[in-house]
């Protein structure tokens, strides 16, 4: 966004939250100035009426900072929209970028995760979400990177002021040669409940039917779950790769399975899939209607999957499929054309 953003002749004060890595010199290649500041951990970050992820981000430098001017605000997330609050911001030009309906995303991870300590943490954290989001839904224009979130926006919190506007994406090339791979790969976070669940159902109820090798790649991934991957000669885990190691996994599997455990936001694990890899397989009700849906395969049932699997796993990919892929991308994904929508937003309401 940044890149495009100052192509665009927009001058970005940037305000970040850092988390340890220290200043980062390439963001003033794109930004006037940028601050940093440091978020409430722990037991200073909670609050009775506010979301952890919102009320840890309560900085009054950062409020002090932005109150200097009268420029236009865009919050990169719920996590970031304290701001709305403060009765100083009532008449400012404020946007926030939704990432996912925060409070769906949490209340998944309750039912997900098998800790109970997390499981009442988060489903707290999705209540308070819950309220936070409808009350604030129609205090600020609010852009979305998926289309489902608008819909959602629009029954439950009756807002008016949302629009679609695609995540902004890297320089990438769609990539993925054509021909076969090697294998079946699923990659994520692994200590995210959803991702950890996703990894399971594939290893003990499709993984264990058909004889396809399969890797698991991922962060630190929990000691049951390596144990269960290595259950079988065909399956394994590759724990916290490097990314350069994730960019040559992609490039030599042939599958790439990608479950949409949360039915919220846009999994960008799933673009950077049809960007850089071949055959690409979902699991989810919701993706057909998605426009990317074309670019891949979709199973409705694990069963379907499984089926689905072992048909492209010995079906070569090929450059119609590649020519058909890009073409489809490059409809959607455009920094420069999403740079100009974004500045129509923030600078004409």
């Amino acid at each position: 966004m940044l890149p495009a953003l100052q192509k665009a002749g927009i001058r970005i004060h940037l305000h970040c939250f850092d988390y340890g890595r220290g200043k980062q010199d390439v963001l003033l290649s794109y930004c006037e100035k940028v601050n940093y500041y440091s978020r409430n951990r722990g037991h200073k970050g909670i609050s009775s009426r506010l979301p952890y992820i919102v009320a840890s981000r309560n900085n009054e430098q950062l409020i002090e900072n932005l109150l200097n001017d009268d420029a236009p605000i865009l919050m990169h997330g719920i996590h970031c929209s304290f701001l709305l609050t403060d009765k100083r911001f009532r008449d400012r030009n404020c946007h926030i970028r939704l990432h996912n309906t925060e409070y769906i995303y949490y209340h998944q991870l309750a039912l997900d995760t098998t800790s109970w300590i997390k499981k009442i943490y988060y489903e707290i954290e999705s209540r308070l979400l819950r309220k936070f989001e409808q009350q604030h839904a129609s205090r600020a224009s609010i852009i979305a990177v998926a289309e489902q979130d608008i819909t959602h926006y629009q029954e439950k919190f009756s807002c008016k002021h949302i629009q679609h506007l695609p995540v902004f994406l890297p320089e990438w090339k769609v990539s993925g040669a054509e021909g076969m791979g090697n294998y079946c790969l699923y990659h994520g976070d692994l200590q995210v409940p959803s991702n950890e669940k996703a990894a399971t159902l594939l290893l003990t109820k499709v993984f264990n039917k058909i004889q396809i090798p399969f890797v698991i790649a991922g962060r630190n991934p929990s000691d049951k779950l390596i144990a269960l991957a290595h259950k079988s000669a065909h399956t394994c885990i590759v724990a916290n790769p490097s990314d350069a190691e994730i960019e040559d996994m992609i490039a030599r599997a042939h599958i790439h399975i990608l479950p949409m455990m949360v039915p919220t936001g846009i999994q960008l694990k799933w673009l950077h899939a049809l960007y850089k890899g071949r055959h690409i397989v979902t699991l989810s009700n919701n993706i057909i209607r998605h426009p990317l849906a074309a670019a891949g395969y979709n199973a409705q049932s694990l069963d379907d999957l499984a089926s689905l699997v072992t048909q492209l796993y010995h079906q070569p990919y090929t450059r119609e499929e590649q020519i058909g892929r890009e073409k489809l991308l490059q409809e959607i994904f455009n920094a420069d054309r999403q740079a100009q929508q974004l500045i129509q937003i923030i600078f004409t309401s």
